[in-house]
């Protein structure tokens, strides 16, 4: 009893020692003066360095998704027959998510910093391919040269990007608000895509340094610090379906039964919207019925002949913009028909070389189009009709491919919390 006592007296009310009466438990943004499990004295010569923490940096653009059960797979009429979306019941953890597509603006914004601080060929492999809009028989001539450059399109969703590119720019994006957040007010961004002449951030995604797992502790932006940003990434397929269904909104509090499911990202069975002044318009942005893209002149249904501003429609129940429609969007997840079968059921991820190996496909034989190289896509788009708005559809294209109905969104995880 005399040594507990002591103990307690020596940590000066401080210390999380356990038989300190009155001392509250130590947490990630008070971890107490002294190690709970050596008593040894944090941030001196003989004890470890331990940072200030209040919460996760603020990431520009994101929104916050609380994760939970629930039932992914299609909630439509398989009417192509793939059967490779069948339902079941999954956990996905609380995540952030991007607001809104990435658009134009974003896009030249990225290619200004790396044509100035990395090598050409990267500069040059991170083009958009501006060809997509070109077709043979249809004049989308000035799409090609106006729509990624033309300010009147700065805030529609990019196209023309590939997964890969979409990938890239991810890891840039990490690096580059990692450095605003930067305690100095911003150091040396240097050549992320193998620059010669510049030395990457310290701390900065994709660089060596005091960043990973075991750092030190004392590089002035590290992981251990606490002050910057985990990675930008392009969501999980479970994630994205997760964020699209957005069933918070129907979830009564206090019931733990799911008694409702939605078509859509919105409740109801219809494409249009059912209340107030701005009911029976449309909701998306998608093709009505073959050579109906928009509606009559004067009174237009969805309004875009093909994409349109990256806020336009109401958002989810979790504040995301065109989640439905639009563009379709690019997802991390290898693509195989009976990933519903053999993912696990918490955070389900398919990824390349994991069971199911594509040496199953004959691609060379072209009886099949699939691969490790080939990624899911989710969402529908303008071009397409309405069945492919249900969050539960899915189709895939090859990785280093694009086109002009396909764009991305970013996501992050949620650290440290399981709200």
């Amino acid at each position: 009893m005399k040594l507990i006592n002591y103990l307690c007296l020596a940590a000066t009310g401080l210390a999380v020692l356990g038989g300190c009466s009155g001392q509250s438990q130590p947490t990630a943004t008070k971890p107490g003066k002294y190690s709970s499990t050596t008593g040894i004295e944090y941030n001196t010569e003989k004890g470890m360095a331990v940072a200030n923490f209040k919460k996760i940096p603020e990431g520009p653009g994101l929104v916050f998704i609380e994760g939970g059960r629930t039932v992914l797979g299609s909630q439509e009429e398989d009417v192509t027959m793939s059967h490779d979306n069948i339902e079941r019941t999954v956990t996905i953890a609380s995540f952030y998510m991007d607001e809104a597509e990435v658009a134009n603006i974003h896009w030249l914004e990225y290619l200004h910093f790396i044509r100035t601080d990395s090598a050409e060929e990267f500069y040059k492999s991170a083009l958009p391919d501006t060809t997509v809009w070109a077709r043979d028989l249809s004049f989308n001539d000035p799409y090609v040269t106006y729509y990624l450059r033309y300010p009147g399109f700065r805030y529609f969703p990019v196209v023309g990007v590939s997964w890969l590119q979409a990938d890239d720019y991810c890891t840039w994006r990490t690096a580059k608000v990692n450095e605003r957040l930067a305690s100095d007010g911003g150091t040396k961004s240097g050549g992320l895509f193998k620059k010669k002449s510049k030395v990457p951030a310290e701390g900065a995604e994709g660089t060596t340094g005091t960043a990973g797992a075991l750092g030190d502790g004392k590089s002035k932006t590290s992981i251990e610090n606490g002050n910057t940003l985990p990675n930008y990434r392009l969501p999980t397929e479970a994630e994205w379906e997760y964020a699209a269904q957005a069933l918070v909104g129907t979830q009564e509090v206090g019931n733990e039964n799911q008694e409702e499911k939605r078509i859509y990202p919105w409740d109801g069975k219809s494409t249009r919207n059912a209340y107030g002044k701005k009911q029976g318009q449309f909701l998306a942005n998608f093709k009505r019925g073959r050579g109906d893209y928009a509606g009559i002149a004067g009174s237009l249904n969805d309004g875009a002949m093909i994409t349109e501003y990256i806020y336009s429609y109401p958002p989810n129940d979790y504040g995301l913009y065109n989640m439905a429609g639009n563009v379709n969007e690019w997802v991390q997840d290898v693509y195989r028909p009976l990933s519903f079968q053999d993912v696990e059921d918490l955070n389900p991820f398919r990824r390349n070389g994991v069971a199911d190996p594509s040496d199953k496909y004959d691609k060379k034989g072209y009886q099949s189009l699939i691969d490790d190289h080939v990624r899911v896509y989710k969402g529908g788009s303008w071009r397409d009709v309405a069945y492919w708005l249900s969050p539960g559809t899915r189709r895939f294209m090859a990785e280093d491919s694009s086109t002009a109905t396909i764009g991305f969104r970013c996501a992050m995880i949620n650290a440290g919390s399981n709200k």
